[in-house]
């Protein structure tokens, strides 16, 4: 099928066209710069120009295709209230051209505020936090609630992987690196679950080809990995200490990240590769760390 691509060019993005690509579909990435073109079409994608805030052309980009994945996000959070707004704006549009046919469309959201300090598994609803207001979950069940095809996948705190530069692990290991050690909090026995970007990719194409209306599927493939075992990994690579930090302390160390820091986000993806056959293959993150790709 011909697939419209949002985010086309980012991390996660640029190797959703690959695998979609690589499974013989084609692909309608959408760009807003000749850089983002110019990555799309080497490629092999079709290039069309636009953005998340120009309605008109997620619209005609949308009518233009058999199914639409929905990677795209404006990652400024000054300004967070505002981008989730424009996301929720842009899948209700997405989906108002889809409705009525049997196009898929796949949501992209995330695992960590699912179920906070317990397990977490597909068919739990995300929560609407107004602290943390991002709506894609909402506005795609919404979609699926009024018939169209929609789907949603749940991308975990890190999606690591070879290129990963504006990651939660990148942010972690800069932070290390200009404190001058490597931070928990507390006991460090926080977890966050994690996927490699290359099996998050293959869900995206197996959950576009086989999507059920308001199904959920979590790309993560591991379950829970110790904030303190992440800060670890990190310290021993840039040959620095790691020590932990109270609560008190993390809003100075970590700035705007402590909450993500503080998180305990286990979460499975049991349902999802049985249901999808869905099969990861690649590196689990302390690997990732180890192997240098954040540190080189």
């Amino acid at each position: 099928m011909k697939v419209f691509v949002t985010g086309a060019s980012g991390f996660v993005g640029t190797a959703v066209v690959q695998e979609l690509l690589k499974g013989g579909h084609q692909v309608l990435g959408l760009a807003r710069s000749e850089a983002s073109a110019a990555k799309l079409k080497a490629a092999g994608a079709e290039v069309f120009y636009g953005d998340l805030e120009d309605l008109d052309s997620l619209r005609k980009g949308t009518a233009e295709s058999d199914g639409v994945i929905h990677c795209g996000f404006i990652h400024d959070f000054t300004r967070f209230a505002e981008v989730c707004a424009v996301d929720e704006r842009a899948i209700e549009t997405i989906a108002s051209v889809l409705a009525g046919s049997d196009r898929p469309l796949i949501v992209t959201s995330g695992t960590a505020l699912v179920n906070p300090g317990s397990l977490a598994v597909e068919d739990m609803p995300s929560p609407f936090n107004p602290a943390w207001p991002r709506a894609s979950e909402r506005a795609a069940e919404t979609a699926a609630a009024a018939g169209v095809r929609a789907a949603i996948v749940r991308l975990p705190p890190s999606v690591h992987g070879d290129g990963d530069k504006h990651g939660f692990i990148p942010i972690l290991v800069n932070l290390a690196r200009e404190k001058g050690f490597s931070a928990y909090i507390g006991e460090g026995q926080n977890r966050w679950n994690a996927g490699h970007r290359l099996d998050a990719t293959l869900l995206y194409r197996l959950a576009l080809e086989q999507a059920t209306p308001g199904a959920r599927f979590h790309a993560n493939t591991e379950e829970g990995i110790t904030v303190k075992s992440i800060a670890e990994a990190i310290g021993a690579q840039l040959n620095l200490p790691v020590r932990s930090i109270t609560s008190e302390e993390a809003a100075g160390h970590f700035g705007w990240f402590a909450h993500m820091a503080a998180i305990d986000c286990p979460t499975s993806s049991t349902w999802t590769q049985e249901h999808l056959n869905w099969q990861p293959t690649h590196p689990f993150l302390l690997t990732d760390i180890e192997n240098g790709i954040y540190t080189q």
